[in-house]
């Protein structure tokens, strides 16, 4: 197997995505922009027409001209719908676009046994190959999105190979990538063994993205990747209370989350890593309706932006997100289990400050704890606010006054500065009677 041919990724999730207009033909007059993967005496290097190309990418199309104002310079999909307005928005900004191409899963139900069923998901992804290969704002191909979670049959990479195959006897521009949920010795030997077609691997990791060099190194991979999911510690990662509620880390843990990891790997480790996509650029429910989106539904924009135009740019805006210190809720923190007694009151505080001195407002928010809870990115509804049951007391205080029902519930706080920017908390809590 060639050395800079494989592809790997991860952690993938359905993502809220901008309403576009039907995709129309691509255009005669389109011209492909050849995207190359060399290896060189430093490791490995992308090249877009000819000149060195590092990915400063964003999950999801969601805003895109703010991806180039701050300094990013291409979005990654999880699918090919409305792909021509995305690959069109995109041009317009100067930007790339990482296109995915929708892969069955098993856990879905896809069953990799049925060569019928595979044979019509090539034929599919054929079209969708042949109606934008040649759009020059595609940088690359991901075939599929965590083909590797919660599965059994091995034969998916198979497929998975036979679409690079297909792929590149279409369009000899763009190299082709799986994108896998973490990666693992045994994970890397099969895929080196069933996928010699694809062209690197891609991965997605969020706790993990610090070590992820060390971890490629004693899974067996010394060749070139890309990241195309990285963010907050994973709800399934961290801390959870004592009834199994996720503990989330506020905007300003999560800022030092960001910029640190990304320092330390994807930084450091340019030798292989070929760039990097944050998630998520939009807004999602997942586990929290704050956990991973960098936006709010309002568009807000936390701390954490601030660190990825740094990143992106090496300056920070002119404009900072508040930064907040702390959250309570009955003099205790989110790691303290916090049980309560129903229909009592409760005093909730958050402390921050603005760097800008800009004046900060205070929204606060009670929601029951979500029953149906997905995986892997998949849809997950947003359970619905609870209207009267907080009252403020003051810059940065609240009342809290409990429901009557027993059960898990969150309590969170959105601190904004007049500006866009916003600081986000949230502490889980039970009623027990």
């Amino acid at each position: 197997m060639k050395t800079t041919k494989i592809t790997i990724a991860a952690i993938c999730m359905m993502v809220t995505v901008t309403t576009y207009a039907q995709p129309s033909p691509i255009r005669s007059q389109d011209v492909p922009v050849k995207t190359e993967l060399r290896k060189t005496t430093e490791g490995y290097q992308l090249y877009r027409n000819g000149q060195t190309y590092f990915i400063k990418g964003a999950g999801g199309s969601t805003y895109p001209a703010r991806i180039a104002a701050y300094g990013g310079n291409s979005i990654r999909t999880w699918g090919s719908r409305g792909a021509e307005a995305i690959l069109d928005t995109a041009a317009k900004y100067g930007l790339t676009v990482l296109l995915g191409l929708d892969v069955a899963r098993e856990r879905h139900g896809f069953n990799y046994d049925d060569t019928a069923a595979v044979r019509k998901q090539l034929d599919k992804i054929r079209a969708e190959v042949v109606k934008y290969k040649d759009h020059p704002a595609l940088l690359a191909w991901g075939i599929g999105n965590e083909l590797n979670l919660q599965y059994k049959n091995t034969k998916v990479w198979d497929a998975v190979n036979d679409i690079s195959k297909m792929i590149h006897s279409l369009d000899p521009n763009h190299p082709t990538t799986t994108v896998l949920a973490g990666v693992n010795k045994d994970l890397v030997d099969l895929l080196k063994a069933k996928t010699t077609d694809i062209d690197l691997l891609a991965i997605n990791t969020y706790g993990g993205l610090a070590g992820l060099p060390r971890t490629l190194a004693q899974s067996g991979w010394d060749g070139a990747y890309m990241v195309t999911e990285w963010g907050p510690t994973g709800h399934w990662e961290g801390l959870q209370t004592e009834w199994k509620s996720s503990i989330e880390e506020t905007s300003s843990e999560k800022a030092a989350v960001y910029k640190s990891r990304y320092e330390y790997s994807v930084e450091k480790d340019r030798a292989r890593c070929l760039g990097s996509y944050v998630f998520l650029w939009g807004q999602k429910q997942e586990r929290t309706p704050t956990w991973y989106g960098l936006f709010t539904e309002k568009g807000e924009e936390s701390e954490v932006m601030d660190v990825m135009q740094y990143l992106w740019s090496g300056k920070w805006p002119a404009n900072k997100a508040p930064h907040l210190y702390s959250m309570q809720l009955d003099n205790k923190k989110a790691l303290d289990n916090i049980y309560l007694k129903p229909g009592a009151s409760y005093n909730a505080l958050a402390v921050a400050f603005d760097p800008d001195k800009d004046k900060l407002s205070y929204r606060w928010e009670v929601m029951p704890e979500p029953t149906q809870l997905s995986e892997g990115g998949d849809f997950e509804a947003r359970p619905k606010p609870m209207e009267g049951f907080i009252t403020t007391s003051g810059e940065g205080k609240a009342t809290l006054k409990t429901p009557e029902k027993e059960g898990a519930y969150r309590i969170f706080v959105y601190i904004t500065d007049g500006n866009n920017n916003v600081a986000t908390a949230n502490i889980p809590f039970y009623i027990k009677k």
